[in-house]
């Protein structure tokens, strides 16, 4: 009788941690070059190679285990985009820190 239930708690209970998989502690997306990776990964086919290697580098920042992964914007006649204003647009991806699914997407023109 014991060994009964006890296949039969296997059978109920072991398909359940089957179904959920691993899930790593700090997400399957731990840091920001892992989410720049995932972000350059889906922009390129969508946006094309020479796009997304002309806005590099990319930063992540955290929100809320959000990870929101923009491009820099480069001006054409300088070293750097931070103290200038110029036109264009970068590329923008939140990917959840959690499970890796792509949030949003976009491009700024």
């Amino acid at each position: 009788m014991k060994t009964l239930l006890v296949v039969w708690t296997l059978f109920l209970v072991f398909p359940k941690f089957l179904s959920e998989g691993y899930k790593p502690p700090s997400g399957f997306v731990p840091n920001s070059s892992t989410a720049v990776k995932i972000a350059e990964a889906v922009l390129i086919p969508i946006y094309g190679e020479q796009q997304i290697t002309s806005e590099r580098p990319f930063g992540a920042n955290l929100k809320d285990d959000v990870w929101v992964v923009e491009g820099t914007l480069h001006c054409p006649g300088t070293q750097t985009a931070s103290a200038v204003s110029c036109d264009g647009g970068v590329a923008t991806v939140r990917i959840s820190k959690t499970d890796g699914r792509i949030l949003f997407m976009w491009h700024g023109k």
